[in-house]
C-alpha cells in the first residue's frame, strides 16, 4: 500500500504531531491524540467501537489538510 503525505500540523514542530495522509484506495489516514475516558464514553453512547478502532482527535487548524486529502482522494 503506498500513501500520500498530505501534510501534519503547521505548529507541531519536529516532534510526533498530528498528520493525514492518502493511500491508494483513497482511504484517509490521520495520526492524532487519542481521546480521553469521559470523551471515549460519551460518543459510544452514538456510535459503539470495536477492539481495531480508535477515537482520535484533530485540533481545528488541521481542517485545511483534511479538505487537502479529500480533494486527493477524490482526484484520483
Amino acid at each position: 500500500m503506498a500513501l500520500r503525505f498530505v501534510g501534519k500540523d503547521p505548529e507541531s514542530g519536529d516532534h510526533g504531531c498530528p498528520a493525514v495522509w492518502v493511500d491508494d484506495d483513497r482511504r484517509i489516514l490521520v495520526q492524532g491524540r487519542r481521546a480521553d475516558t469521559d470523551t471515549l464514553s460519551q460518543t459510544t453512547a452514538d456510535s459503539a467501537r470495536s477492539e481495531d478502532e480508535a477515537l482520535i482527535i484533530l485540533e481545528p487548524r488541521m481542517i485545511p489538510l483534511l479538505k487537502e486529502a479529500i480533494r486527493v482522494a477524490e482526484s484520483d
